[in-house]
């Protein structure tokens, strides 16, 4: 497995930026189990963009989870970007974060890696805030994202509180939660003047698609029973299931918001979830 950090000057964030690239290689699983792996020109990888939560950035999932090890099994190119606290979101004055992930970063990534083009061959993924730019993604492009997964929450939506304390699945509305990062931000996101008519308003945008009849992606939400986002999620899920998306929904007992919760669901994703090939992408076998 290759691991790459670049850092290049993104013309939507007009500044210097960092984004972390699993590549699949040889592994020494491969050797163990008599795997061989040809590297032929042309040849391309199923890619997963996977998205940070609050105060993090590209390095969080090679540092917190087992992402390599799944990337490496799966032969799943993953794309990790560093976005700040930005909620996945252009500022007025300022950086351009949604276009950077939505635009720049996917051509980048396509011009400079062997990733396959193809819908069924990309999906997005993220945690916590990235599941609000997971979310975002998917329901904006779904004629380039075959499936997301959302962890620990999904996009925000004016009227739902973004953090509600929860205990075993149990929700006390009583308590005030302070959102520890991109509170500024997240409180436009439910603000129906901030976001009406524009990309912001992800909701909006998952129900045109339906009336649209457009190519859906499927979606997985992941959530702890003990996690402030389950209130948030449960009401996604349902809404989304309700409109006619392909919706998946695991509570798990006794899970708050943590990174024991988000290795397991990548690991469950990789291995359940997500339409995997677990092999690359040869020119000759797939007319690619």
């Amino acid at each position: 497995m290759a691991v790459l950090r670049m850092n290049f000057l993104s013309q939507s964030l007009g500044m210097q930026t960092n984004v972390t690239v699993c590549l699949p290689t040889y592994s020494f699983a491969d050797s163990m189990e008599g795997k061989q792996v040809e590297y032929v020109r042309g040849m391309t990888f199923q890619t997963l963009y996977l998205l940070h939560g609050g105060s993090g950035d590209d390095g969080d999932y090679v540092n917190f989870t087992n992402i390599v090890r799944y990337a490496d099994k799966y032969k799943v190119a993953v794309v990790m970007p560093s976005v700040h606290n930005s909620c996945y979101t252009d500022t007025e004055d300022g950086a351009k974060y949604y276009t950077y992930v939505a635009e720049e970063l996917p051509k980048l990534c396509e011009a400079f890696f062997p990733l396959s083009l193809r819908r069924e061959d990309n999906f997005v993924a993220g945690l916590s805030m990235g599941s609000h730019g997971a979310m975002k993604l998917a329901m904006h492009y779904p004629e380039r994202y075959a499936a997301a997964l959302m962890m620990s929450g999904a996009s925000y939506r004016p009227g739902v509180p973004s953090m509600v304390r929860t205990i075993n699945g149990e929700f006390d509305f009583e308590t005030d939660m302070k959102i520890p990062v991109g509170g500024g931000l997240q409180a436009k996101l439910v603000d129906p003047a901030f976001i009406h008519g524009t990309v912001n308003d992800v909701y909006a945008a998952a129900l045109r698609n339906v009336e649209e009849e457009k190519l859906l992606p499927k979606l997985f939400f992941r959530v702890g029973d003990s996690d402030h986002a389950l209130y948030r999620t449960l009401l996604a899920e349902q809404d989304l299931r309700k409109w006619g998306y392909d919706t998946r929904l695991e509570v798990v007992a006794g899970m708050g918001h943590e990174w024991d919760l988000w290795d397991e669901s990548l690991q469950v994703a990789m291995s359940e979830w997500l339409p995997l090939r677990s092999e690359p992408i040869y020119p000759e076998k797939f007319g690619s």
